[in-house]
């Protein structure tokens, strides 16, 4: 079944998007802005180096769609079910699960041990002193 990109994608060029997506600059400008389509053509402008031909829409909705599959196999396993999983959840999970999980998988005790600078401003600052 054709999605709305045209064919299917390989899991080469799943691998070679997740491999572009994992660069930290990208990862920063997607993370910034709803409006992505520039940073969509960059990213198939490099897809385009390995070979792979797919236009920015492709790639985005390439893009939406691992990410709304992996939050989904996600929350199913934070809920204990491990019946849900997904071809690339670990190459996700090592881009995604930065931004949601940090502050989870950190235990609520090491908060003394972490420089100040580390955690994050509270309101309650101003009360020191």
């Amino acid at each position: 079944v054709a999605n709305e990109g045209g064919k299917h994608w390989t899991v080469n060029e799943v691998r070679a998007l997740i491999r572009i997506w994992s660069d930290k600059n990208i990862q920063q400008q997607l993370e910034g802005t709803v409006r992505n389509k520039r940073i969509f053509e960059q990213v198939a402008a490099r897809l385009q180096k390995f070979g792979i031909d797919r236009d920015w829409k492709q790639c985005r909705t390439k893009y939406k769609n691992l990410k709304h599959e992996y939050k989904s196999v996600k929350s199913a396993q934070d809920s204990g079910s491990t019946s849900k999983s997904m071809k690339f959840f670990n190459e996700l999970d090592a881009i995604l699960g930065h931004c949601t999980m940090e502050q989870a998988s950190k235990s609520d005790n090491d908060e003394s041990e972490r420089p100040p600078e580390w955690t994050e401003p509270k309101s309650e600052k101003d009360s020191i002193g």
